[in-house]
């Protein structure tokens, strides 16, 4: 499984859409085995989203996301885990333990706050 995280160096971005890289974790047997750091290809919308699930991504981890992205995440088949923090490797560690939970925390400075609610 391929797991997804925005990034400001090695912590958790507090928002998807602007981090500075995401760095993409193999992982097999609940272990991480390959990590690979791609820089982000810029902010527009509907585009991250996709270019991530094109990457193989199948969860995405971020300290805050819109509600487009999330959207988008969940017709590409993609788990979203939001109100991550931390170092990112943890926190992918922490979700193949089971213990990372998304928070539901979704951004509101986008004119999707409405569509938000339902999300777990």
């Amino acid at each position: 499984m391929k797991i997804a995280v925005a990034c400001m160096g090695t912590q958790v971005s507090g928002h998807f859409g602007h981090c500075e890289t995401f760095t993409l974790y193999d992982t097999e047997n609940g272990v991480i085995t390959g990590e690979t750091t791609l820089p982000n290809p810029g902010h527009r919308p509907g585009f991250l989203p996709n270019f991530l699930a094109d990457q193989g991504a199948e969860v995405i981890i971020a300290g805050g996301m819109g509600g487009g992205a999330v959207e988008i995440f969940n017709e590409r088949g993609v788990e979203v885990i939001v109100g991550a923090q931390g170092p990112a490797r943890e926190a992918v560690e922490s979700y193949l333990k089971g213990e990372l939970h998304s928070t539901g925390s979704i951004c509101h400075e986008h004119q999707h706050a409405d569509e938000c609610g339902h999300h777990h």
